[in-house]
């Protein structure tokens, strides 16, 4: 049979993965961060890039990072969870067409974090 290398390149939709960017992430994580604190009364907020477990996927390839954000704000006190991350989008408005390709949301209410907690 072929080899894998040979079987790689006559695939027309496999592309190498681009090499991760450090600085290009730290970037985007604390633009993220910077706009979330700007727009909420922010009770806490965490912030993760998964782009690394997506390499070679489409929208990794097209410049887009995977990120996940663990976000309590009052804010989201007696919001659906849809209306929560519609929020976040807006808040985040042309990051999420060009810099996040993906964004995992879990929104809390400053009420729903202290209940948790307990």
């Amino acid at each position: 049979g072929r080899s894998l290398r040979a079987s790689r390149r006559l695939c027309p939709h496999h592309r190498p993965p681009l090499p991760e960017n450090p600085a290009v992430s730290a970037e985007t994580v604390a633009r993220i961060r910077e706009i979330l604190t700007a727009q909420f009364d922010l009770h806490a907020l965490e912030i993760n890039d998964d782009s690394a477990l997506h390499a070679g996927h489409a929208g990794a390839r097209e410049g887009g990072g995977h990120y996940r954000v663990f976000i309590v704000s009052p804010a989201f006190e007696g919001c659906s969870r849809v209306v929560r991350q519609r929020m976040i989008y807006a808040a985040l408005g042309d990051m999420m067409k060009k810099d996040i390709h993906a964004l995992a949301i879990r929104a809390l209410s400053a009420d729903e974090a202290t209940k948790q907690a307990h």
